[in-house]
């Protein structure tokens, strides 16, 4: 009887084990090795972060994804919070609403992404809308900026109802009384929304804002398919992610090389991290 509590944790340990220890531990050895996808390779040092200093694409990929993280943050921490606060009420129709919100979420990214494809072709809906009251088409899907705009508006649109639900929950944890008393002392919605909303959820907009920091930080999937595997003219969209996948697959990718942007991604996710909680932390002093 003494061990049944460990034979019950025994198939969650040996899941970690095999599908997260492992696989960082081996990133982390094969991050200081030449390996490739068929070969193991040796032990080199840091022979491939030096190599990551003077390659001009993990420059272009850390500046894409620093970008990323740099916009749709903000949108994410700010937008869902006010969307939680006009379906926040109980009114006839308000269910509507939230699951139209919501709806995004559970959609595939791949046919989220696809979608949007088509509707910013040179020939899509959003360049037959623009022609039809006097503009000329917009190339979103060929100019670099406007790629990675574009698919910064694809993670935004996704995401919005997902942060809105964990914003919903922490709304309801408000006390009302508050606003009563913001009421009676004269305060306005804005005055409202500043002095009792805000302090109310300052703890779900850290947790947020973690959440989409590490999530933008490692953004692939919009940005793949609005730019394509080469990431975009000349790869000028290339994230580190994407860059990590170019690198590292096929029978002759770099695993070795790939590991060590790999171990990049994960310490700057680690400080991103950090440096949000250390924020808080400095606003409750």
């Amino acid at each position: 009887m003494a061990h049944s509590p460990w034979a019950f944790l025994l198939p969650g340990i040996v899941i970690t084990l095999a599908f997260n220890i492992y696989p960082f531990i081996a990133t982390v050895w094969k991050a200081f090795t030449d390996s490739r996808t068929l070969t193991p390779g040796t032990f080199v040092g840091l022979a491939n972060f030096q190599e990551m200093l003077q390659d001009e694409q993990f420059w272009i990929g850390l500046r894409n994804s620093s970008l990323y993280v740099l916009v749709v943050v903000p949108c994410m921490v700010f937008f869902p919070l006010l969307m939680a606060l006009l379906v926040h009420k109980q009114i006839p129709g308000i269910a509507f609403f939230r699951s139209a919100f919501y709806t995004p979420v559970v959609a595939s990214v791949v046919v989220v992404g696809l979608i949007w494809v088509w509707m910013l072709d040179e020939r899509g809906l959003v360049n037959a809308v623009l022609k039809v009251v006097g503009f000329g088409a917009v190339p979103f899907l060929s100019d670099q900026w406007l790629i990675l705009l574009s698919a910064m508006l694809v993670t935004v649109w996704k995401g919005l109802g997902y942060y809105m639900i964990i914003y919903m929950a922490a709304l309801g944890n408000v006390p009302r009384e508050l606003y009563e008393a913001a009421s009676v002392d004269g305060a306005g919605p804005l005055r409202r929304f500043w002095s009792v909303t805000v302090p109310g959820v300052r703890n779900t907009m850290v947790l947020v804002g973690a959440l989409s920091s590490v999530a933008a930080f490692r953004v692939f999937s919009e940005v793949f398919l609005m730019a394509g595997q080469d990431g975009g003219p000349a790869g000028e969209d290339t994230t580190l992610v994407m860059l990590v996948q170019r690198v590292g697959t096929g029978l002759s990718g770099r695993v070795g090389y790939a590991s060590a942007i790999s171990m990049v991604l994960f310490v700057i996710t680690l400080i991103l991290l950090l440096a949000v909680f250390a924020a808080e932390r400095r606003d409750k002093k």
